[in-house]
Order: C-alpha cells, then sequence, then structure tokens
C-alpha cells in the first residue's frame, strides 16, 4: 500500500512539473521576438542546485526507509557549457523480522558537465554527463565496505520561474558503475544500466546568483 501511494506522489509531482515546464515552453514560443533580460543563463554565472529524496517501502513485514541528498554547484565556462562539482550522502535501513537490521550509508563527490541548448531562455533542455567515486558501508552482523566510480548522462530541462530561482528536472537514461568490495575472495561487479524509472527521475530547484 505503501509502495503505491509513493508512486502516486511521485507521478502527481512529475507531472505538474512538466506540465508547469510545457506551459513555460510554449509561453516562451508565444514571445519569442520579446527580448529575455531577467531570466536564463549567461557566461560568467554560477549556479545551485540538488536533489533531496525520501523513500518507503512496505512487503509484507519487510520495511525500507532511505533518505538521500545530493548538492551541486557549476559555472558558465561558455554561453552553452557549465562545469561543476557534487557531494552525495544516502542512508537506508532494512527491517526484516527475525532478522538483524541492515543499515546502508553511501557518500559520492564527483564533476559534471552540462551543455544547455538554449541557455538564455526562460525555459532550456540541456544534457549532463557525470562522473563520481562512491563510497558504501553496509551493516547487519558484519561491516562490509565497497568503492565504485559512476558515469551517468541524462537529459534535462529546466524554467525559470523569477530571475534567481528556476525549477528543474532530470531524467537518467544510461549509466555505468563499477563495484569494487573491500571484502577478500568478493569480486568486481560492473552494472550497466539503460532506461527510465522512477528512481532516475529527480526533481530540484536552480538557485543562480
Amino acid at each position: 500500500m505503501c509502495v503505491i501511494l509513493n508512486l502516486l506522489i511521485m507521478k502527481k509531482i512529475l507531472f505538474s512539473t512538466m506540465a508547469l515546464m510545457a506551459f513555460g515552453f510554449m509561453n516562451a514560443q508565444e514571445n519569442a521576438n520579446v527580448p529575455i533580460t531577467n531570466n536564463g543563463f549567461k557566461q560568467g554565472d554560477v549556479f545551485m542546485t540538488g536533489s533531496i529524496g525520501i523513500g518507503s517501502e512496505s512487503t509484507g513485514d519487510n520495511k525500507t526507509n532511505s533518505f538521500n541528498v545530493k548538492p551541486k554547484a557549476a559555472y558558465f565556462l561558455t554561453e552553452n557549457i557549465a562545469v561543476g562539482a557534487a557531494l552525495g550522502f544516502m542512508s537506508g535501513k532494512t527491517e526484516v523480522p527475525l532478522a538483524p537490521d541492515v543499515k546502508t550509508t553511501e557518500f559520492s563527490v564527483g564533476v559534471f558537465g552540462r551543455y544547455y541548448f538554449t541557455p538564455g531562455s526562460t525555459f532550456s533542455v540541456f544534457g549532463e554527463l557525470g562522473v563520481d567515486y562512491i563510497h558504501s558501508k553496509q551493516e547487519a552482523l558484519t561491516e562490509d565496505t565497497s568503492n565504485a566510480f559512476r558515469i551517468g548522462l541524462a537529459p534535462g530541462v529546466n524554467y525559470f520561474v523569477s530571475q534567481h530561482f528556476a525549477l528543474e528536472a532530470t531524467f537518467g537514461v544510461l549509466s555505468y558503475r563499477t563495484n569494487n568490495p573491500s571484502t577478500d575472495g568478493v569480486d568486481n561487479t560492473d552494472n550497466f544500466n539503460l532506461g527510465l524509472n522512477f528512481t532516475d527521475i529527480n526533481l530540484g530547484l536552480i538557485y543562480r546568483f
């Protein structure tokens, strides 16, 4: 029941955001000949963005709760290209009857680059390529750690609602991750993901300085 409720809430937020951005796009098209002076990006701009996620899943008596946050900051090297850095933190706990709780924490640091197709407009589409280093720890009866590298490519959109604030949505499409466990005798794991699901959709808010 909780899973269904969470999916419905996520769908409502996603569709509402996309509807707002679509309205902004149509409005921008209607006013294409009107100079935009307040909204949009330009060379030399600095912005901060990020995402926060809270999840809860129940299957019978098994329960999983998670929390994640990933702030980002970037600088426009040119009119269309922005480069920046990102930090990340994830914490999760799985509760299973008659078994120890499984706690997972994950820290990440990375760099990313974006190409904006119409940076000076209120509405813009962009592509993002990012590389992250990830350190993970899992605690149950024993404690296991691992290190990983992740490469991800994702398209996104942003819509300025004021001179400094914009809504943002990114959609994960292509990613590759290689995981190196610290436990002796455990092989590395390579994961390639191509597709789109709710865990790959991130909604955020941009602040332009």
